[in-house]
């Protein structure tokens, strides 16, 4: 079906809906390719769908489900025959910047992008079935200049996606065609967009980046049909609101605290669970006075109206980038033998958390890097002891790093083992400071960090039983380089990964052993996850520049 051009104007807002055009703002191009393929033609997202209890043949947001575990229940690859896993097929992108994205697979119709531009492609061979082609944006500041891009989203027959100048993309699924296209943080090339949305009930959630470059974060809800916004929750409060404290005269139009990762949600609680970023500028905390709020948080929202329910602050008045990007995981199990509902978080920071998700009440914390020393401990309300490690102009070393302990990278939760996998390194930087004023096309860091003299960095998987409340494995990862790659687990008791030394590999999650790994030739820096077409079960990663991998059995 054709469409003709149809332009609603925002003022107001400064924002601009286009829709069903074959024309985007800033005179991009966007056009469609399409290659004759009748497996589309089945795609019809249900609410039922993505309120799936188990991922089994369609993973059907960034991280499979509401829930954030990134656990797939298929069966057919077990520790038995993982040895005989084999690359099926391979997909090169246009090449805009490392993939960190995770594809969408529905109906065995897989759906993924690199920078702007969306890929529709048959899961079992790889062949592409249409491509949504879309110039990256010039003159971008800090990660949106990078162009990445997580992934779509997908409702009905539509597919929806994040572009690097914070533009909601959505385009119809069987043919890659643009239906419409809002623009949804103003005309700031401060402002960008890595994330890929999350669906819920009839809304499309979306967020920004930029919190490193002066920009007042927020999530925005837009209706999954027309377009139109239906809420917009402010993660920096304006004067008079509860937090505004912190952000003195207009700088609470400069704080930071983006939403640049996908959120959970939770259907019985009908409560969103969404992460923020650090607050801005980064590393001179004299112009944010007390708590910063509500940077370095998870949120938990009403979906309906965007209304605040609770949050939970892992690192006040932030130095050191320590945001909270790191996917909430909502899990359901026993907590000191008592059944709860949880949600648990590996920070940045490097603690990881437990808390009680109904009511964001802190339940635990656990150290999970060896050399962390800008806090003391925990306190019984979840807050950190700060050991006062403030950046000035000679600088300042503290653990972990600027990248933290953990990062975007996903972690998993296996319901089998009751075990939560991730990604952590052991690193330090110096942090310096000194007073920057903000200026528009620039980064607002207020200085930087830089890695001590003779250190490296170190990764590490790790296994934490919730049963135990502590590790029941640590394996120190190989390699030259660290990968920012996330894991998943499968309900044979598998672990899925890219390792350091540009390997694929696959572990018995039960103790961490090696069953099979494969080298890509490249760095993995995205999150792996899995699939099924016709009976057959299937793992893919995108690795480098540009390719995407399929693995399954013979």
């Amino acid at each position: 079906m054709r469409y003709g051009k149809i332009v609603f104007g925002f003022a107001a807002a400064g924002f601009l809906l286009l829709a069903a055009g074959t024309q985007q703002t800033h005179g991009q191009a966007a056009k469609a390719s399409t290659a004759a393929d009748n497996s589309t033609g089945l795609i019809d997202v249900k609410q039922s769908d993505l309120l799936q209890k188990q991922v089994t043949d369609n993973w059907v947001n960034y991280n499979g489900d509401y829930s954030g575990r990134r656990y797939s229940a298929m069966s057919q690859i077990t520790p038995v025959n993982v040895s005989h896993l084999a690359p099926k097929w391979v997909f090169h992108t246009q090449e805009a910047g490392p993939l960190e994205g995770t594809p969408v697979v529905v109906a065995g119709v897989m759906f993924m992008t690199s920078g702007n531009d969306a890929y529709a492609l048959d899961a079992a061979t790889g062949k592409q079935i249409w491509h949504h082609s879309r110039a990256v944006t010039e003159g971008l500041v800090d990660d949106a200049a990078s162009h990445h891009n997580r992934g779509v989203a997908v409702l009905g027959t539509r597919v929806y996606m994040e572009t690097d100048n914070v533009h909601l993309l959505c385009l119809d699924a069987r043919s890659g065609n643009l239906i419409w296209d809002v623009q949804y943080a103003p005309e700031n090339k401060n402002y960008g967009a890595t994330a890929a949305p999350l669906i819920v009930k009839d809304k499309v959630l979306v967020g920004t980046a930029g919190g490193d470059s002066g920009v007042r974060g927020f999530l925005a809800a837009f209706d999954a049909q027309t377009g139109k916004e239906v809420w917009r929750f402010w993660t920096i409060p304006g004067p008079g609101e509860f937090g505004s404290e912190s952000w003195p005269g207009d700088q609470y139009l400069l704080g930071g605290g983006t939403t640049w990762m996908p959120g959970t949600y939770d259907p019985e609680l009908n409560t969103l669970y969404w992460g923020t970023g650090n607050p801005a500028p980064d590393y001179d905390g004299s112009v944010r006075p007390g708590d910063d709020l509500y940077t370095s948080c998870v949120l938990a929202l009403d979906p309906d109206t965007g209304k605040l329910k609770w949050y939970f602050q892992y690192s006040p008045h932030n130095l050191y980038d320590y945001d909270a990007e790191q996917t909430p995981v909502l899990v359901d199990a026993n907590f000191k033998g008592q059944p709860r509902k949880l949600l648990v978080s590996a920070s940045r920071n490097g603690f990881l958390y437990i808390l009680d998700r109904t009511n964001g009440k802190y339940l635990y914390s656990k150290k999970f890097i060896a050399n962390l020393n800008w806090a003391k401990g925990i306190d019984e309300n979840g807050r950190p002891i700060s050991n006062n490690l403030i950046p000035d102009e000679k600088g300042v070393r503290v653990c972990p790093s600027v990248s933290g302990g953990t990062n975007w990278y996903s972690p998993s939760y296996d319901p089998a083992t009751h075990m939560f996998y991730f990604r952590s390194m052991e690193s330090c930087s110096i942090f310096t400071s000194k007073h920057q004023d903000f200026q528009i096309g620039q980064t607002y860091y207020a200085t930087g960090a830089g890695r001590p003299q003779g250190e490296s960095t170190k990764g590490v998987i790790n296994a934490f039983d919730l049963d135990k409340l502590d590790f029941a494995w640590r394996d120190p990862l190989i390699g030259t380089t660290f990968a920012w790659a996330g894991v998943m687990s499968t309900a044979t008791g598998l672990v899925a990964f890219g390792d350091d030394a540009q390997n694929f590999v696959i572990l018995d999650g039960h103790t961490g052993k090696p069953l099979w790994h494969f080298n890509v030739g490249q760095i993995i820096r995205s999150s792996p996850m899995g699939y099924a077409v016709n009976g057959k079960q299937y793992f893919a990663v995108a690795a480098g520049s540009g390719d995407l991998f399929a693995f399954a059995l013979p």
